[in-house]
């Protein structure tokens, strides 16, 4: 009998120690990644590029809207080529102050990826 009573002590302890260095390993990884993204934006804040816009035209293949300088390209992004379609005036495009992206939570970039996702799926079915 008390041998059955320690034997489910040590499973209750072992499942304690298993889920406290789940939680460890998961908040370790949440802190890191908040650092990276901080030192990532720190790094790049200040740089003459920028990716204005970006659109998938098929898998491995987008068209891009970039800020170099004061100029705006729009290139195509391939596997293994970039090329340059065109300079765009800057009269000509839409642009955002980038506060829509900095308010979005993540759970409603999850979900834009979601719809993204099967929007993409469908049209891939319908062809």
């Amino acid at each position: 009998m008390i041998l059955a009573i320690s034997e489910k002590a040590d499973s209750y302890m072992q499942f304690m120690t298993v889920l406290f260095l789940f939680v460890l390993v998961l908040l370790v990884t949440y802190f890191v990644t908040k650092w990276m993204a901080g030192y990532q934006r720190g790094r790049i804040s200040n740089a003459n590029l920028e990716v204005v816009e970006t659109i998938s035209l098929a898998n491995n293949k987008y068209i891009q809207v970039l800020r170099v300088g004061q100029k705006y390209l729009a290139v195509a992004i391939c596997k293994d080529t970039v090329t340059m379609l065109t300079e765009i005036p800057e009269q000509d495009l839409i642009l955002s102050d980038g506060s829509v992206s900095k308010t979005m939570s993540f759970k409603d970039m999850l979900d834009k990826m979601q719809k993204k996702t099967i929007l993409e799926k469908e049209d891939g079915r319908d062809e």
